[in-house]
């Protein structure tokens, strides 16, 4: 393990808060002020009304999860480990297997997530920690994954937040050995112009880091061997050649994304306003870490400034809809049903300006004189609807809408995504997903129509992330 100073962790022991500390008037409290006054320079910057309905109170809900996101740095793991320790006979500092003095014990596949420090994107964690008890005590299961949560909620990166929660563990619970493996998901986020050029857009970075400590120093000592065998009865396929390979690679995608375009230096208002928000919780803006975060993080939120994109539908014409009968109904004969399913699409939660992605599935009737949409055009729908403040009803809605217009008013739409504020803000709802329908037309009438079109999405299970 990459050894940290062991005087950091004894002042991370005797800096012990209250857990709840942030629970009592976090709104009036002055960082969350300051995150808020922040916010709303960087909604003004993206051409936003901040009066508007659905903006009002958004720079509060970002000060809320911002702060509950990174509350680590207030937390210390005193408090946390003090009274769970638990004595038990026949445990002492030998090294022996399973149920013989010094048995290792593992807690598995605990759901962390953390703020990537370099681009302020939240990244989700799967952590796997064993420890070798010693000095006949054992430590409360629970314990372990508090202390880890502490370190999570910090502005991280994958190898220090092994090493941390390794180390705390190390100088708290004093054991013969600690291991950490962490497998980290970063989203990869594309701007519009990328996803144009690449239909095929891999959204995620995966990396798997390890740390240890005591026992588990010498990376060749047997103790590795049985802590990987058991992860492996879960599924966890690891060795350390493969975690080391990992994180060889630039861990977050802002650092080394060519495809972006550049439009020039970003908005400086909007960076001091992003350095305003580190310092605010608690981060020094000036660490080598964090130096380039806040233009980084700008030109990324610059991908949903309000000004209206062109939507590029390469000649369809809006005028090309179902014919109509003279008293106005829609002829529905000689249609035919057409459907396009699993498009991607990306967009930024307007309440909590964290990202959600998904896809799209589009379903609708087509008269024989009139030429369907193509996959390409209704992509192009969905991304300009997409790069923007949204919500996913609005989305789902405007989608169908657009549609509609274009091919005569017979459309149904549904929406499935991931929301990164159902992980990153206190409510850590893992593996949720959200689904929304429109529709317009015979849809709405025509439950058969509706039925035969749901039948046909796929299990999501089946495929993405």
């Amino acid at each position: 393990m990459s050894a940290l100073d062991e005087g950091h962790f004894n002042a991370e022991l005797e800096n012990g808060v209250k857990l709840n500390c942030l629970g009592l008037g976090i709104q009036d409290q002055p960082e969350t002020v300051a995150i808020e006054d922040a916010v709303k320079v960087l909604l003004q910057g993206l051409g936003e009304d901040i009066n508007r309905e659905g903006l009002k109170k958004t720079p509060l809900r970002v000060a809320k999860a911002l702060r509950e996101g990174t509350k680590g740095y207030k937390q210390g793991v005193k408090e946390i480990l003090q009274g769970a320790l638990f004595p038990e006979v026949g445990l002492d500092d030998a090294v022996g297997q399973a149920g013989g003095a010094g048995g290792l014990v593992i807690v598995r596949d605990l759901d962390l997530f953390s703020y990537c420090e370099s681009c302020l994107l939240p990244f989700q964690v799967k952590c796997q920690i064993g420890y070798v008890p010693s000095g006949q005590r054992v430590v409360g299961l629970s314990k372990l994954s508090r202390v880890a949560d502490v370190f999570a909620k910090r502005l991280q990166e994958p190898q220090r937040l092994a090493d941390e929660i390794c180390s705390a563990l190390l100088h708290g619970i004093m054991p013969a050995g600690v291991a950490v493996v962490l497998q980290c998901l970063h989203i990869q986020f594309p701007n519009i112009e990328s996803l144009f050029l690449d239909s095929n857009h891999q959204g995620w970075v995966k990396a798997a880091v390890h740390s240890g400590s005591g026992v588990f120093e010498n990376e060749l000592a047997d103790v590795w061997g049985d802590f990987l065998s058991l992860l492996k009865f879960r599924g966890i396929n690891l060795d350390k050649t493969q975690m080391k390979d990992s994180v060889q690679q630039c861990w977050c995608p802002s650092r080394y994304s060519s495809s972006a375009k550049v439009i020039g230096p970003p908005n400086r208002g909007m960076v001091t306003a992003v350095t305003s928000i580190l310092s605010s919780l608690g981060e020094d803006p000036l660490r080598k870490e964090l130096v380039g975060t806040p233009s980084r993080f700008v030109k990324w939120l610059m991908n949903f400034q309000s000004p209206n994109l062109e939507m590029k539908l390469n000649g369809v014409a809006c005028g090309r809809m179902d014919p109509l009968k003279q008293n106005g109904e829609v002829s529905h004969n000689k249609q035919q049903t057409y459907t396009e399913l699993c498009l991607s699409f990306w967009s930024q939660c307007e309440h909590h300006l964290l990202p959600f992605y998904g896809v799209v599935h589009i379903g609708y009737y087509c008269a024989e004189e009139t030429t369907p949409l193509s996959r390409s055009h209704l992509q192009s729908i969905v991304h300009f609807y997409g790069f923007k403040l949204q919500v996913q009803e609005r989305l789902t809605r405007q989608i169908a809408e657009t549609v509609s217009s274009l091919l005569g008013g017979d459309v149904m739409v549904v929406v499935e995504a991931n929301h990164t504020c159902m992980i990153s803000r206190g409510i850590e709802k893992f593996g949720s997903s959200t689904a929304t329908i429109a529709v317009l037309g015979r849809f709405s009438t025509d439950p058969a129509a509706r039925a035969m079109f749901l039948k046909n999405i796929p299990n999501p299970a089946s495929g993405g992330s």
